[in-house]
């Protein structure tokens, strides 16, 4: 199965409660049927993107990047590249580049969705398509700044940092049960 063919799966499967999100997979569904190059970096019109959520072993805090290009604290995450061939495993990949911690443990099924307008390594604006999923780290877990972050923490789930409350709702779709709330 392609990268493509596994996000259209993985969308069609996904039944979000939030109708906003419901709209947004239908929305999604309808860009990948555009054509077999949405999952690659290379679609100038717009790109399917994956990240992750990344919780502690409590689910109370979730780790966060301070993206050197956006200028804000974001959650991992990132382009699929050419060897990946799901979207959660790109989503996982992704958050063990970027947070330096290898026994991440990748909870089943998407959590959120978003578009967002960005120019990315195109150099021309673009659109990321970006679906969400919830990564749990071990006990213990103590993340290394890749040279992709300007720096990179650990936030309370119920307290993030100025400027990001765009992720709030991302957050609490990402934590089983409103644990940390």
């Amino acid at each position: 199965m392609t990268l493509h063919a596994n996000a259209v799966a993985t969308l069609e499967a996904w039944k979000p409660a939030d109708p906003g999100q419901e709209s947004l997979r239908h929305a999604f569904l309808g860009f990948l049927a555009t054509g077999e190059d949405t999952c690659l970096r290379q679609c100038a019109a717009g790109h399917v993107t994956a990240s992750a959520v990344v919780l502690d072993d409590t689910g109370s805090r979730v780790l966060l990047t301070l993206h050197p290009r956006v200028g804000r604290w974001l959650q991992l995450g990132g382009h699929c590249e050419p060897e990946d061939t799901t979207l959660a495993g790109a989503a996982l990949r992704e958050a063990r580049e970027e947070s330096g911690i290898e026994d991440l443990e990748l909870l089943p099924g998407p959590v959120h969705l978003d578009v967002h307008p960005i120019t990315c390594s195109l150099g021309i604006p673009t659109r990321h398509f970006d679906v969400r999923f919830t990564v749990r780290a071990p006990r213990g877990a103590e993340p290394v700044r890749s040279a992709e972050s300007d720096d990179l923490r650990w936030w309370p789930a119920a307290a993030l940092p100025p400027g990001s409350e765009d992720l709030t709702d991302l957050v609490k779709a990402a934590i089983p049960d409103g644990a940390g709330h």
